[in-house]
């Protein structure tokens, strides 16, 4: 089984990330084993909500259920407009979410997609 996990997170500092590369640079230094991380980031939820939309939830699950298949193949189980998941598949791909093999079916690569958000510092009253 597919043990892969994305990580796609909101509201993540740059610090946070160079204290992840640090920790994994430190375990490869000392010979220890390093899980991969495949991980995408936005500054607010709104910006990762018009990535991961409803419809993009969907066509995500339907690719879990039914493995690789094409995009006529996914336009027809989700019974909607090809164009339209074509571009759904097209955006998913930018941000790492699905896959396109050398046969030009889709996958959803990921047994999880972990969703993190930050939330700002609150101020002091």
């Amino acid at each position: 089984m597919n043990e892969r996990i994305l990580n796609v997170r909101v509201g993540a500092r740059v610090e946070d990330n160079l204290e992840r590369a640090a920790a994994m640079m430190s375990a490869l230094e000392r010979g220890e084993p390093t899980p991969p991380y495949f991980g995408v980031g936005f500054q607010t939820a709104s910006q990762m909500l018009a990535v991961f939309t409803p419809k993009r939830w969907e066509l995500l699950a339907t690719l879990r259920q039914g493995g690789a298949m094409t995009v006529t193949e996914l336009a027809r189980r989700l019974g909607r407009n090809y164009k339209n998941v074509h571009n759904d598949v097209e955006r998913l791909i930018e941000w790492l979410a699905v896959e396109k093999d050398a046969q030009g079916r889709i996958t959803a690569p990921y047994s999880e997609i972990v969703v993190d958000v930050i939330l700002p510092e609150t101020v002091a009253a």
